[in-house]
């Protein structure tokens, strides 16, 4: 088992485009469907697997592309510390004070600790100024708790 890191950052209103976080149905539309309907199934076939957005589900991150993989670790405390160097590096331009907070953001990182450990995954996300967003998560990998069948995006999970 390892953990896999990935970073997001940009304008909120493209965070918010949900329909391209998620991934495409697994059945396309039937032959007769409106034709916008057709075309907006080939979009997001095409786009989900290939796009920088955080996806929807955290687990589906593995569905992204290698360059999007930020760091690999086996330790889930080592995974864990990178997000908290994620987060000091970024928590100057967090919109509230709270946010901020040191003891908060330690917290939030002995949590992450503790549910990689666990073989889960973290997620958080932060509004920066502009308005812009933070996505950060570590996606536990070989396997996934939550989608098992998904394959390792490195090819052999080495670190990075």
């Amino acid at each position: 088992m390892h953990h896999h890191g990935y970073l997001w950052t940009g304008p909120k209103q493209r965070f918010d485009q949900e329909a391209l976080r998620r991934p495409p149905h697994p059945v396309p539309p039937p032959a007769g469907s409106r034709p916008e309907l057709i075309q907006r199934y080939r979009e997001v076939a095409a786009e989900f697997p290939t796009s920088d957005l955080p996806p929807l589900e955290t687990a589906l991150w593995l569905m992204k592309p290698r360059s999007l993989v930020r760091g690999t670790w086996v330790e889930p405390k080592e995974a864990a510390a990178w997000l908290g160097e994620r987060l000091a590096e970024y928590a100057p331009r967090f919109v509230t004070e709270a946010e901020r907070d040191a003891v908060h953001l330690t917290r939030v990182v002995d949590s992450a600790a503790e549910q990689l450990a666990r073989g889960g995954d973290v997620s958080c996300g932060f509004y920066l100024e502009r308005p812009a967003y933070l996505s950060l998560a570590v996606v536990t990998c070989s396997p996934n708790r939550t989608v098992p069948q998904l394959p390792c995006p490195t090819a052999e999970g080495e670190r990075t």
